[in-house]
């Protein structure tokens, strides 16, 4: 009689980061990449750049495949990078609206030209903006003695962000706001409340109880 080998499945090798890239072509990238979007097969292979004819069946076999797989759960633990978040980003989206230069707009109309004149000089201005509102108004030019020119003129206000809100965030984020830990101890160092033994902790306990039966405290 002929013994059968047991049936031994292999597991999918494990790829590091680096091999995946290095496997990956262009279109599986980008499939990857898109398919984490809203896990639409059909669509990320697509916009991958494959047949319009065989999208679904390419999709299918992309998702039976190891290393695209696990290239597709290394984005998925990972979205931080994959979307260019980080704390530091926070932070510097922060810092423009807390050290922005443009406070004095605040609540104010100034003429459209004007502020593209700030814009320039301020390129952290956008960014430290939270709504704009606009209007334009007729203004009547004399030119002359009888010569009159009407000419549309164009404003905007600019509310900001609160800077207040923003440092508050800075601070939190840095742990600016957390309290002071002090130690308080007595001359030369000692501690103020001396540490107890169990026993000594247990006699103490003791002798409170004997003065609150007693009427004593």
């Amino acid at each position: 009689m002929v013994k059968k080998k047991p049936d031994i499945t292999s597991e999918p090798k494990q790829y590091t980061l680096s091999e995946l890239k290095k496997k990956l072509t262009n279109k599986e990238r980008i499939f990857c990449h898109q398919y984490i979007i809203d896990w639409n097969g059909s669509r990320s292979a697509r916009v991958a750049g494959y047949s319009e004819n065989s999208i679904r069946d390419i999709a299918k076999e992309n998702l039976t495949k190891p290393h695209i797989q696990q290239y597709i759960n290394f984005i998925k633990n990972n979205l931080e990078e994959e979307s260019g978040i980080s704390k530091l980003r926070n932070l510097q989206e922060l810092a423009k609206i807390a050290y922005s230069g443009i406070h004095h707009l605040h609540d104010s109309w100034i003429e459209l030209t004007d502020w593209e004149v700030i814009k320039c000089q301020n390129p952290n201005a956008i960014a430290a903006i939270e709504s704009i509102d606009t209007k334009t108004e007729t203004k009547v030019f004399n030119r002359g003695e009888s010569t009159e020119i009407d000419v549309e003129v164009k404003y905007v206000k600019i509310k900001l962000y609160s800077k207040t809100t923003a440092l508050d965030m800075i601070n939190k984020m840095l742990g600016y706001n957390m309290a002071e830990k002090k130690e308080i101890t007595g001359k030369d160092g000692v501690p103020l409340i001396p540490e107890m033994s169990p026993e000594e902790r247990k006699l103490r306990i003791e002798a409170l109880k004997s003065k609150l039966n007693a009427g004593t405290i």
